[in-house]
């Protein structure tokens, strides 16, 4: 049974994903903490998510780890080929950091959900 509440956590979860990828950046590189910064950081790739969740395969099971990987490639791909457009430059390195860092974010809550899950049914017994 697919409860109406869980397309509404899982894209609030991969809102705050992305956000603190952008924090976190931004804190590694010691830029200031100002909410237009952040918001000017994270745009690119909360670009990308939105993207990926208008597909019909993240609306149907959105927290499974599936819709994370459409997910993860939506908000990585898009996220840098629109900071690519506006700043003119993606270096490897960030690149794949940028990659790496939303893969554990996007796709580590989705794990950690899947694990609650069975632990949860494991524990239920069968009516």
């Amino acid at each position: 049974m697919r409860r109406p509440r869980i397309p509404v956590l899982a894209l609030a979860a991969d809102v705050v994903a992305v956000v603190v990828f952008a924090a976190i950046g931004r804190a590694s590189h010691e830029e200031a903490d100002s909410l237009v910064g952040l918001a000017a950081t994270a745009a690119p790739f909360l670009a990308g998510l939105v993207a990926a969740w208008a597909t019909p395969w993240v609306r149907a099971r959105p927290a499974s780890v599936a819709a994370g990987g459409i997910v993860l490639a939506g908000t990585a791909v898009i996220g840098l080929l629109l900071r690519f457009a506006f700043l003119d430059r993606l270096p490897l390195s960030f690149a794949i950091v940028a990659t790496v860092s939303l893969a554990v974010l996007l796709l580590g809550w989705r794990g950690l959900a899947a694990l609650v899950a069975l632990r949860s049914r494991r524990r239920t017994p069968a009516a």
